[in-house]
Order: structure tokens, then sequence, then C-alpha cells
């Protein structure tokens, strides 16, 4: 009785007890344990792969250059739509008409109001030829009078010297008188002489001492002249000097009158060829603002929208304030475009599916929208062409990816919520920093 209890000597078998096979380890725990050990190792090891850190942005699709993006054709006068050149969804060419506008303004509703201000310019300029023309003449009239004055004036003052010389003969022949008649007189009380011949020889006394005052008389009168011929030429003087000058204040005038009219002819010219508008390049028409035909429309306002036909595409993508910093011009970027199934894997750009290559073109100074910052993402050269069958404004989600780091960081840097890492190098310099060369960046 001393060796071990056996299933005879029990008398039934243990494996027919319910308890008894509790008891009993199944062989399935020790399958399960090591499938358990397994993915927990493979988790380890997959904390170690490399991970590319990316910042994510959404946005749509837009063109590089502005004259790539849809442009919205205003109208450029108030008028009334008379006539549909197009129809939405048409190719256009550059200088297509696109509608036709008639004016509703009263001030321009006459057909020939061209002509008429045409008209007003020409008399306006013949009237300033006439303006012109009596400028150049009372020039001459003036010049004439001038001549005409200095030749008075001489006139004047050799009649002066003539009557001085006169005066002066007078004064002799006076003299001369008198003495004969202090010798008449003389010889008449002596009675040497007659009273005849006395009283001859006073009336000849008489005679040259009126004669002497007549002289004086006269070159009184002539002294006069001169300044009075100076006083008319003077007054003719002022007189065409005064017209001339009126008339050159007409003249500046006129030609204020005349550059007007021409304005308002030119301006008038330049508006009649506003009635009709034409599409300012090559594209597609995608919408009309205004419909039917009688329509009014004020300056300014929208008529319709032409899409350039071979744009350059670009991506505009929006990313937060904080990660600006981390972006710099020719990074790379992967996009997903709505309407194009991608599965996207941010962490690993080189499996994931459905998706495109771009490079970062330029990098907005200022934020666009709600703090975000405006990326511009063009197609990348050395992968595959973005889809031909993109629109403008279609949607997009983009990843512009950054350093490689193991997945472990990336964990730790996303718990602790730290910026993504990146080399110093790499950034993007600051606007007009210089590079040592003294170019700037």
């Amino acid at each position: 009785m001393g060796g071990p209890i056996t299933q005879d000597d029990i008398g039934f078998d243990p494996d027919t007890l319910y308890s008894a096979k509790l008891l009993r380890t199944p062989t399935s725990h020790g399958t399960f344990f090591m499938w358990v050990a397994g993915l927990l190792l493979l988790a380890v090891l997959a904390l170690f792969l490399p991970w590319q850190q990316n910042v994510a942005g959404g946005g749509s699709v837009t063109a590089l250059r502005p004259q790539d993006r849809p442009q919205t054709v205003p109208s450029l006068i108030a008028g009334r739509i008379e006539q549909w050149h197009v129809q939405e969804g048409q190719y256009v060419t550059k200088g297509t008409p696109l509608v036709r506008i008639s004016e509703v303004n009263a001030k321009f509703l006459d057909p020939d109001l061209v002509g008429r201000l045409g008209e007003q310019v020409e008399g306006k300029e013949a009237s300033l030829a006439g303006k012109q023309a009596k400028v150049r003449s009372l020039d001459s009239l003036i010049a004439a009078l001038e001549r005409a004055g200095v030749l008075g004036l001489e006139q004047a003052r050799n009649r002066v010297g003539l009557h001085e010389a006169a005066l002066q003969a007078a004064v002799v022949d006076s003299q001369v008188e008198a003495a004969r008649f202090e010798r008449r007189e003389r010889l008449f009380k002596d009675g040497l002489s007659t009273r005849t011949e006395f009283e001859a020889n006073q009336l000849r006394l008489q005679l040259a001492m009126a004669k002497l005052v007549e002289k004086r008389q006269e070159l009184q009168n002539a002294r006069i002249e001169v300044g009075s011929v100076s006083a008319e030429y003077g007054e003719k003087l002022a007189k065409a000097r005064s017209d001339r000058d009126a008339t050159r204040a007409e003249i500046g005038d006129s030609r204020a009158e005349v550059a007007q009219l021409r304005n308002e002819y030119t301006s008038m010219r330049i508006r009649n060829g506003m009635y009709r508008i034409d599409a300012p390049q090559d594209g597609y028409v995608v919408k009309a603002m205004r419909q039917g035909v009688g329509e009014t429309v004020k300056e300014g306002d929208p008529l319709v929208t032409v899409v350039p036909a071979r744009p350059q595409q670009a991506v505009e993508l929006y990313v937060k304030a904080m990660d600006v910093p981390l972006l710099r011009r020719d990074r790379k970027v992967r996009l997903v475009f709505d309407g194009w199934p991608a599965l996207q894997f941010s962490g690993w750009p080189s499996v994931a599916v459905g998706t495109f290559g771009g490079v970062i073109s330029v990098i907005d100074a200022v934020d666009s929208q709600n703090g975000r910052f405006r990326v511009l993402v063009t197609p990348d050269p050395e992968d595959e062409r973005w889809p031909e069958q993109l629109r403008m404004g279609s949607g997009v989600h983009g990843w512009a990816l950054l350093d490689t780091v193991p997945v472990w960081f990336e964990i730790w840097r996303q718990l602790n919520g730290f910026p993504p890492t990146v080399d110093p190098d790499q950034l993007e310099a600051p606007m007009g920093a210089s590079d040592g060369t003294g170019a700037a960046k």
C-alpha cells in the first residue's frame, strides 16, 4: 500500500469529471501566449521604424499665375444688356465678343454725340487760331506804332529845332532893329533925320519885336507838340498792348476749352468701344452673372466668369501659423485630390496609394484666413503628373514632408505637444535676409 494511487485503484476515469478538466491547463493557452508575445515584439520593433514627419493642410486647386485664375469680366459702364454672343461652357479666344450693352445715361443717348463733339472741337480750334492771328496782328501793330512814335517824336523835335533857330533869328533881327532905332532916334533928335525915317525905323522895330514874340510862341507850341505826340503814341501803344494781353488771356481760356473738349471727345470715342465686352484671354465661359436681355447693369457689375484654357496649375494649402517656420521652398509635398481615391500613410509616403507629388513654390508672408498661412504648391517634375481632369476650386489635402524620425519619437512628441524637428539649415530664410554675399534670399 505504500505505492502511488493509480486510476485503477480509484475505480473511475478523471477525464470524466468536469472539475478535473478545469484544473488541467489547456494547450491553446500556450499558443495564445506565443501570439501575444509575438505581437508585443512586433510593436516594440515597430517603435523603431522610420517615420516621416509632416505638416498637414487643406485647400483647393488654383493657378500659380494670377492671370491664369478664373476672371470675372465686369461692365465698364452702366447700361442695358442688348445681346449675348456666347453661352456657358463655350470656348472663346481673346477678343471674342461676350455681350453687347446699350446706353442708359441720358447724357450719352445722342447717337451722333461723337460727331458733334468733333465739330465743337474744330470750331473751338478755329476760334483759337483766329485769336492767335489777332495776337500776331497786334504784335505787328505795336511794332509799327513804336516805329511811328519814334518818327513822330523825331519830327516834332526837328520842328522844335527849326522854331528855336527861327526864334534865334528873330532875336537877332529885333536886336538889329533896336540898334537902328536908337541911331535913328539920336539923329532925329539932332535934326539930322526926318520924322518919316524915324517912324519907319520905329515901325520896323515893332514888327521885329512882334515877330520875336511870335517865334517864341511857335517854339512853345512846338515843344508842347512833342509831348502831345509822345502821349498820343503812348496811348495807342497802351491800347494795342492791352488788346494783345486780353487776347492772350482769351487764348489761354480757349486752349483750356479745347483741351476739355478733346478730352470729352476722346472719352466718348473710348466709351463707344465699351458697349461691346470682349473676352480678356483664351478660355471657357463658366458662369454668367446676369441673365436674359434687357437687364440693366451698373458700372463695375460682374457679367461673366472666364477660366483660362491652359492655366499653370497649382494648389493652395492653408497651414497653421505654428507650422509655417518649418516649411521652405522646394520642399516635397504629397497631395490627395477630391474625387481621386487614395490611401495615405502620412508617416510612410512611399507606400501611399493614389497620391500625387508637389513642391512648395510660394509661402505667403502674411496670414490669409483664420490665422492660417497660404502655401502654393506646384507639380513635382520628378513625380507622376497631376490628373488632367482637375478643375479650379477642387478640394485638396496635402502633407508637407519634413525630417525622418523613429516612430517612438513621433509618439512621444505628439503626446507632449512638441513641434516637429527640422534641421535649422532647412528652415525658410526670413524675407529680406542676406546669404552673406549681399544678395537677398
